[in-house]
């Protein structure tokens, strides 16, 4: 299998020499800002990820300043990306490199995977990209291109399939050329070798030298497992208006899905308007004016929340729980889930 592997080496770096993009965390091998990449491309292509980038590089520019800022900032800037966990360990990590290493990244993938949020695959980048070290750097991308070189059939969502293909990587990472060639891998996987039975094959560098393509198993490889079915919700969610204009918000506890996150008031079930009237006379809210927003959805890995969205304008709020933001705190203050900004648009 190493054999064929090889073969991929010299074509693959001749090909990422010419086609590579231009990213910012590419630009100086900054082992900070590939790290904030890095966690931010878990789960989000590359394009989407660029501005969120920008804004939180400019914002907090150094381990020191991500280590001290508030909570609260934190989760603004990392508002639409989702998985809100990942900004939560990146603050952990961040205060652990402050405490143990002095505010310097660790520069070894045995230092770099004990940090909070850091896994494999990600210290795998980090020592490659920023130190150029010997490890492999098996994402997503890499699982697809590699099955489909060897035409694999093995489940890619199968630890043992990940850590054979990394063992088979390891073995022919070129001596000097672990940066240029797990980005270079990373690269095709993005550009060319794409998911869903539709890669460009044609453009593709190692179609000479890839089985699926040479045995027309395009369309089968990789191989995944079924998804486990997805748990379902439902809610109903209140856009609260007083006469001020401003706009109910309350903060999730620090359990679940979303925690610590301000979120829209919402009450279980799907709810006619005499049952929210009824809701609502509880809270000794007078209602001026309701109106039906329509059915939504939002999908999490394995939760499904299917909502109803209630715009209901007030005369006056006396509900210790909510804070009031106006439209502009909502933009700039508050971290608010992407499941409630849909009905918030």
């Amino acid at each position: 299998m190493e054999e064929k592997l090889e073969k991929i080496v010299k074509p693959l770096l001749k090909w990422y020499e010419k086609n590579k993009r231009t990213l910012p965390w590419r630009e100086n091998k900054n082992p900070y800002a590939i790290w904030i990449s890095e966690i931010m491309l878990q789960q989000t292509r590359i394009e989407a990820v660029k501005n969120y980038y920008a804004r939180f590089m400019k914002e907090l520019p150094t381990i020191q300043a991500l280590a001290t800022v508030e909570e609260e900032k934190l989760l603004k800037l990392w508002e639409g990306l989702g998985y809100y966990n990942r900004a939560r360990n990146l603050q952990k990590a961040a205060k652990q490199i402050e405490e143990k290493y002095k505010g310097k990244m660790p520069t070894t993938y045995s230092e770099l995977i004990t940090l909070p949020g850091i896994g494999e695959y990600t210290a795998g980048a980090i020592a490659s990209i920023a130190y150029n070290e010997k490890v492999p750097a098996v994402d997503g991308n890499v699982l697809r291109v590699v099955s489909r070189v060897i035409a694999s059939t093995k489940d890619v969502l199968l630890p043992e399939t990940k850590k054979e293909i990394t063992m088979f990587l390891k073995n022919i990472i070129p001596e000097g050329q672990a940066r240029n060639f797990n980005e270079a891998l990373m690269e095709l996987g993005e550009l060319v070798c794409l998911p869903n039975g539709k890669p460009e094959c044609k453009s593709c560098p190692l179609k000479e030298i890839c089985q699926a393509y040479q045995r027309k198993l395009i369309e089968e490889i990789p191989v995944r497992q079924k998804k486990v079915k997805r748990k379902k919700e439902q809610k109903t969610v209140l856009i609260l208006v007083n006469e001020k204009e401003k706009i109910a918000l309350q903060k999730r506890n620090q359990k679940g899905v979303l925690k610590g996150m301000y979120e829209l008031p919402n009450i279980q079930g799907l709810k006619t308007e005499k049952e929210i009237e009824k809701v609502i006379k509880k809270w000794n809210i007078k209602i001026k004016n309701m109106e039906f927003l329509g059915e939504y959805k939002h999908i999490f890995t394995h939760i499904e929340w299917q909502m109803y969205g209630y715009k209901i304008e007030i005369e006056e709020n006396n509900h210790d729980e909510w804070i009031l933001a106006s439209k502009e705190e909502l933009e700039t203050k508050y971290a608010i889930a992407t499941a409630f900004k849909k009905l918030l648009k």
